[in-house]
């Protein structure tokens, strides 16, 4: 049950990487012209480097507590907060008719629960 909270988190952490970098880094319009980043036309270039920034702190949250063994209950902590951001994407791209993407989103949904539940009750991690 371990390795698959691990290989979990890690995907997880993975996902938020990518999300983060693109959010913060690329410009606007350039997120814009994809489909999957439709959403972005609306929203103001301070909310989009926020998500972004926040999904790079959910990257280093998922992992780092664990591998140094500083408060790795954040992991789970971590974890509950990338289901709430997960609702809030399912909800914007199915706003924009989206389905693909509120499916993938329910599957990271479901992967941070499952990290969520593992770490919080049963096999968090022991000092």
């Amino acid at each position: 049950m371990d390795l698959a909270l691990w290989i979990a988190a890690g995907l997880l952490a993975a996902v938020a990487l990518a999300g983060g970098v693109s959010k913060t880094f690329v410009p606007k319009e350039k997120l814009a012209a994809h489909d999957g980043g439709r959403w972005t036309r609306d929203a103001g270039v301070g909310f989009v480097k926020t998500l972004g920034i926040l999904e790079l702190l959910a990257a280093a949250g998922l992992i780092l507590p664990a591998v140094l063994g500083i408060a790795p209950v954040m992991v789970a902590v971590t974890a509950v907060c990338w289901v709430l951001l997960m609702v809030g994407a399912m909800i914007t791209h199915g706003r924009f008719g989206q389905y693909g993407l509120v499916l993938l989103n329910l599957a990271y949904l479901a992967l941070a629960a499952f990290v969520a539940w593992g770490r919080l009750g049963v096999e968090p991690f022991v000092a």
